[in-house]
């Protein structure tokens, strides 16, 4: 059998991605699971209202508060962490069993989680994405039309902080134009799976 770019694990590894809403990582991920079929993105339990635009077991998994509370209660998640008043967590049982048949799992979750994880995950890939700017971050949200104005300022503060946490990931990319940030990306994930020593 031929090598492949991505593909020729037998053990998956985790790429955790962090970045501020409306900075794209969603495309980011979707074009990379489209054309690499070893990438599969975990689906968050969430216990936030879901958007039109979404659908449940494939952007989310979207719980009740009491149920979410008490999949902590029992260990069921990787990390969680309340953003806006809404819980946001990470399966472990999922991504274990991703790992198992040889996918690499990528867990698209906010800063708080990211550190969480790097406590627990030592080997797995943190990448951070980063708009051009904060004024262009603004301008993407207000054409989204998925938020309130005073939902966006709430946004960009927090965006704010996220961006200060930069220097915790291993790889940072700035989403100016979408296909050098895939790239970019692309190129992230083919070289880590053939890396030979890791930390």
């Amino acid at each position: 059998m031929n090598n492949q770019l991505l593909g020729n694990s037998s053990h998956g590894l985790i790429f955790v991605i962090s970045a501020p809403a409306g900075t794209g990582k969603t495309t980011l991920v979707n074009m990379l699971t489209h054309e690499f079929p070893a990438v599969v993105r975990s689906v968050s339990c969430t216990t936030r209202q879901p958007r039109p635009s979404e659908h449940e077991g494939k952007d989310y998994l979207f719980l009740s508060k009491e149920a979410f509370e008490a999949k902590i209660e029992q260990g069921d998640f990787l990390e969680h962490a309340q953003v806006f008043g809404d819980y946001y967590g990470t399966s472990q049982a999922f991504v274990k069993k991703q790992q198992a048949l040889g996918k690499h799992v990528v867990l698209v979750i906010d800063t708080q989680g990211a550190l969480q994880l790097q406590k627990q995950l030592k080997e797995a890939i943190f990448i951070f994405i980063s708009p051009p700017s904060l004024v262009e971050l603004k301008e993407r949200l207000h054409k989204r039309k998925t938020e309130n104005p005073q939902s966006i300022e709430e946004r960009l503060a927090w965006a704010r902080r996220e961006l200060e946490m930069v220097s915790h990931y291993d790889y940072h990319i700035i989403n100016d134009h979408l296909e050098t940030a895939y790239t970019v990306l692309k190129s992230i994930f083919i070289a880590e799976e053939h890396k030979v020593r890791r930390k």
